[in-house]
């Protein structure tokens, strides 16, 4: 059913057609219709975007390039963007900031491609081989990468996920601590295409499924399992609930994620009042961040940026560089808001070995970054 629509009811009293309760990221509309005699909701929805349809787009890199990582066949540092080759790129590696020194991208046509550092075999070549120019990971069906610091996560058009890489406290999901240079799958197939569903964080990885589970394995110290331990588990485990929407997280130990009634939850470690609770106490189950109009959330080591469906973007966490974006170098344990309404998306950086800046987009299409700018990552030339 397209969005917005006419019905007609043929039967019973004419439902009530209420508005769009969720998008999900901007890939579905979803509404319900509520039958006046019965009181039993339908759900429908239309795909429209998520990429799926196969927009190409032209790919820029800068910044710091010791490993060849912005994919211009050298090690040049760039502080203005610069093209890599290709008009039929899709999709960035995604997830968090670790991936220093080497990056993956989809293209249109399905496959996927890595470069720069290759220490673990990350970027799936079955060797240990470094690249400066962009190389291909075998199979075509690739529509989701995920990188962390040596480790990847890749999801494919059935719903199939696949990881490889560096596998410390069983971060690639197989039940083992053993390293991959060649991807291998997890069991499943119903892990979900849509975008932010999935992370893969330095030493613990999470994934949302297609009925809304939500999934964490890997590293536990600080609880970032969400399974009120601090146990590791080398295989996928879930979180309770079944209206899990998306899951972020940092290297600082720390997991977001969005459901999809509006609410944000957070948990795991809690430096610099990362967690936005009002104080230090790290959790290992998820808590509830004030709010019902939350979108999207991100985050880099110790900082947190999300923004709200007025297009109000918030932060909270580490400060010291500036990063979250108030005029000052305070830390602050609670959600504080970024001057502006038109803020559409939010991502964290990693312009050196702290993961101290962020960029975000605005609805005009301009993008913004601010915080450290070692290496030019800030792109100010």
């Amino acid at each position: 059913i397209t969005w917005p629509t006419s019905i007609t009811w043929n039967g019973g009293s004419a439902p009530t057609l209420l508005a769009p309760n969720s998008d999900v990221d901007n890939a579905s509309q979803v509404f319900n219709l509520t039958t006046a005699d019965s009181g039993t909701t339908w759900y429908g929805y239309e795909e429209v975007a998520n990429n799926l349809d196969k927009t190409p787009y032209k790919l820029f890199s800068w910044g710091w390039n010791d490993e060849g990582q912005l994919g211009h066949n050298d090690t040049i540092e760039y502080s203005s963007p610069v093209q890599i080759p290709g008009t039929t790129w899709g999709k960035l590696s995604k997830g968090t900031p670790d991936t220093m020194d080497f990056n993956l991208a989809t293209k249109t046509d399905g496959t996927l491609w890595g470069v720069g550092s290759n220490m673990y075999g990350n970027l799936g070549q079955n060797d240990r081989t470094y690249r400066s120019s962009p190389v291909q990971v075998p199979g075509t069906t690739w529509v989701n990468v995920y990188a962390s610091y040596r480790s990847v996560m890749g999801i494919k058009s059935d719903s199939t996920m696949w990881t490889w890489g560096l596998a410390l406290n069983g971060v690639l999901g197989h039940n083992n601590n053993i390293k991959y240079s060649s991807p291998t799958q997890i069991p499943g197939t119903t892990w979900s295409l849509e975008n932010e569903k999935s992370i893969m964080i330095y030493e613990f990885a999470g994934a949302i499924k297609t009925d809304g589970t939500l999934w964490m394995w890997g590293e536990n110290n600080t609880g970032k399992l969400g399974q009120n331990s601090r146990t590791n588990y080398s295989s996928p485990i879930q979180i309770p609930g079944t209206t899990w929407k998306s899951i972020r997280g940092s290297s600082g130990s720390v997991a977001f994620a969005t459901k999809t009634d509006g609410t944000l939850w957070t948990w795991g470690g809690n430096g610099y009042g990362v967690l936005g609770q009002n104080s230090l106490a790290r959790v290992s189950s998820p808590v509830q961040i004030p709010g019902t109009t939350w979108v999207q959330v991100a985050a880099n080591a110790n900082s947190a940026f999300a923004t709200k469906t007025d297009g109000t973007l918030w932060s909270w966490g580490q400060n010291e560089k500036g990063q979250l974006g108030q005029g000052n170098t305070t830390k602050y344990s609670s959600p504080v808001q970024i001057p502006g309404t038109t803020w559409s998306m939010v991502s964290g950086l990693r312009v050196s070995g702290d993961e101290t800046a962020v960029a975000a987009i605005k609805t005009d299409g301009t993008l913004w970054a601010w915080g450290e700018n070692t290496y030019g990552g800030l792109g100010q030339n």
